[in-house]
């Protein structure tokens, strides 16, 4: 009876722990989704798991559940070089103990909801690109112990709040830009307001309130003043690379304080005439005593400096409030219409010339002169007024689907792809930004013979003779190896084949990187074709989370498409299968190597086809960290190839045709 009794607890047991399984908070689940979407860039896919459909999260990768599974205490996602803001929505995360994202590239303000977190005792938020005030709210944090948010680009004064934090034991804010005094008083000094009047207090203020503070850090800040009495515990090296008014040399210079947005130190200190009689009396007569003439040039020129800082001030704060802003999707208001703008850093586009819609509509004929469309975007081609000849690229996206990470990452891709500058890479004229109607274009100079793509598979094959062919490849190989070894950071093309060359009116190949952005919206969850490191049907990594890191995809895929260029067989068809399976039994075998060559050519030289199958063997290797660089396939076929006049004219007649028809 009693073994019946206990399986009957057992079983209830489980079938509680099944229960609140089954019932996990759908708040903390979307909690963490809203954290995902407020990512843009997970280059280690540490987030790829986080599955939409799961109701469950206690598997996810960086999360920690209670042990009765039933809520998430702990979000460690650290060094996963993240790029993206901090979801306010974190505050529903009610049980969460610590939040660690250390070392990550979130940018953005901290959210005042995280003070909402009532259990969390860890706050690790360092090492990452996060701007504006600590928020006062931290001070809610009741159980919190550990606070670092060192490394940042925080501003603005410590939050005296920080001093109600009674279980404070360590306290990172090092490396950051914030200013003001350092908030302590042990209730006989006098302490800074933030109106800057000298108030007294009998009890303890800000951090001298935090009893068990043992390790704090405030280093290579803005700040001024004195080191609190109450803190004179600490080391030197915790104030160090400040503004304080210090004896210690490790201090900022005067010059630093001013440049960083602090006062210096002597100049900070307010001159209060009742606690300086005599000085105020010496220095009344030493006045009264000078000429009338010498006085009314120092009042005109006080009056003259005066009006020129109250127009800069002026200025600065006009400028302030028509800084461009982002949308951020997951702020919305209880109506549904109005969003809370976040400010994103405009230098990103310093430099990159703005077009107007009206600009590029009067240079493309209103529109109407479309050379290329697709679901995603329309090509236009134009003429600018007195300029070159473009090509507009138009995204086709509604308003209503534009969002705050996709707003980010055209002006991310804007700025990539104005920094290229080769012969071999297309040129970025500028870019169209506007919302009424919403417009996003980029304007490239226009290649007026087409793709690569066209010219192989179109009919138009005879128009590329080997040497032209050879002259592209190596065009090719030079574009990438720019791309890749002599770019900082590194760029790479999200979908190299055929459709990314284009060729000039005398086929030099420039290599476009249109894919990449085309189908942001899309998230790249479609197959687009691309080739891949591994081949088949190869897709590459085609998303927010690939720019930068596939450049041994780029390689392998340059094998593919310089099989694709000697061949003129395309990458893959349903009748003749994989171009690379095709292709690998010819290869390596010198006897039946000329079979890869493109029927239509009438020659060839053997010895440029042994160098091309060389780094194309190379280049799909099996394995990426076998592969080399493109610098090294670059100088191979440079030296390997002869692109030179005379040795087309040695090899073929046609050469001669072709020579008349260029010149």
């Amino acid at each position: 009876m009693r073994n019946f009794e206990f399986l009957q607890v057992f079983l209830l047991s489980l079938g509680l722990i099944a229960g609140t399984n089954l019932a996990f908070p759908l708040n903390e689940v979307y909690a963490l989704k809203t954290f995902k979407e407020a990512i843009y860039e997970d280059p280690l896919l540490v987030l790829s798991n986080w599955q939409a459909l799961d109701s469950d999260p206690c598997d996810w990768p960086g999360i920690s559940c209670s042990v009765a599974r039933d809520h998430v205490i702990k979000l460690n996602v650290s060094g996963a070089s993240l790029k993206g803001f901090l979801a306010p929505e974190l505050y529903l995360l009610s049980s969460l103990q610590e939040l660690i994202l250390h070392s990550n590239s979130l940018i953005g303000t901290i959210p005042k909801e995280i003070g909402l977190l009532k259990n969390l005792k860890v706050l690790d938020l360092g090492a990452n690109q996060l701007t504006g005030p600590i928020p006062p709210e931290i001070g809610k944090l009741s159980s919190i112990v550990k606070i670092n948010l060192q490394s940042n680009g925080l501003t603005g004064r410590l939050p005296p709040e920080l001093g109600s934090l009674k279980y404070l034991e360590e306290l990172r804010l090092d490396r950051n830009r914030l200013q003001g005094t350092v908030p302590a008083s042990n209730g006989s000094d006098f302490a800074d307001d933030l109106h800057g009047m000298y108030v007294s207090s009998m009890q303890p203020t800000g951090l001298c309130r935090s009893s068990q503070l043992k390790f704090v850090d405030l280093s290579y800040n803005f700040f001024i003043g004195s080191i609190p009495k109450c803190l004179e515990y600490l080391p030197r090296s915790s104030f160090q690379g400040n503004c304080l008014d210090d004896k210690d040399p490790k201090q900022r210079s005067a010059v630093q304080c001013v440049t960083g947005g602090a006062p210096t130190p002597k100049s900070h200190p307010v001159a209060n005439t009742r606690h300086h009689p005599v000085e105020h009396n010496s220095k009344h007569q030493t006045s009264t005593s000078r000429p009338a003439w010498l006085l009314a040039l120092e009042i005109v020129t006080g009056v003259m400096v005066g009006a020129l800082l109250l127009v800069v001030l002026v200025s600065a704060l006009h400028k302030w409030q028509n800084r461009p802003s982002i949308i951020i999707p997951w702020k919305k208001s209880a109506s549904g219409k109005d969003y809370t703008a976040i400010f994103i850093d405009p230098e990103s586009l310093r430099g990159v010339t703005k077009l107007s819609r009206q600009e590029l509509e009067v240079a493309c004929e209103d529109f109407s002169n479309i050379i290329g469309s697709s679901s995603d975007s329309q090509v236009y081609k134009g003429t600018m007024k007195g300029g070159p000849e473009i090509a507009v690229i138009s995204l086709c996206v509604k308003e209503e689907h534009w969002t705050g990470f996709l707003e980010l990452y055209f002006q991310k891709e804007v700025a990539d792809l104005a920094r290229l500058n080769h012969e071999h890479t297309g040129k970025l004229l500028g870019y169209c930004r506007e919302s009424s109607p919403f417009t996003r274009m980029l304007v490239f100079e226009y290649a007026s013979n087409g793709t690569l793509y066209e010219h192989l598979h179109y009919g138009e094959g005879c128009q590329l003779s080997w040497t032209r062919r050879m002259r592209i490849v190596i065009g090719t190989a030079k574009g990438l190896k720019y791309l890749h070894t002599e770019l900082h950071p590194p760029f790479t093309i999200s979908e190299l084949n055929s459709s990314a060359v284009y060729l000039t009116d005398d086929f030099s190949p420039k290599l476009v990187d249109f894919e990449s952005w085309k189908s942001i919206h899309s998230r790249s969850e479609k197959n687009s074709g691309s080739i891949s490191n591994e081949g088949a049907i190869c897709v590459l990594p085609n998303g927010l989370e690939a720019r930068h890191l596939d450049i041994h995809g780029n390689i392998y895929a340059f094998g593919i498409l310089l099989l694709e260029i000697v061949s003129g067989r395309p990458p893959y068809c349903e009748d003749k299968g994989c171009l690379v399976d095709w292709a690998k039994e010819y290869l390596e075998m010198p006897e039946v190597m000329s079979y890869v060559v493109d029927p239509e050519l009438k020659h060839f030289r053997y010895e440029d086809l042994k160098v091309i199958c060389d780094v194309v063997n190379i280049c799909i290797q099996s394995s990426s960290n076998s592969r080399t660089s493109m610098q090294d396939l670059c100088a191979m076929l440079e030296s390997g190839i002869d692109t030179s006049v005379s040795a087309e004219m040695r090899a073929s007649s046609l050469a001669w045709a072709e020579l008349a028809l260029s010149s």
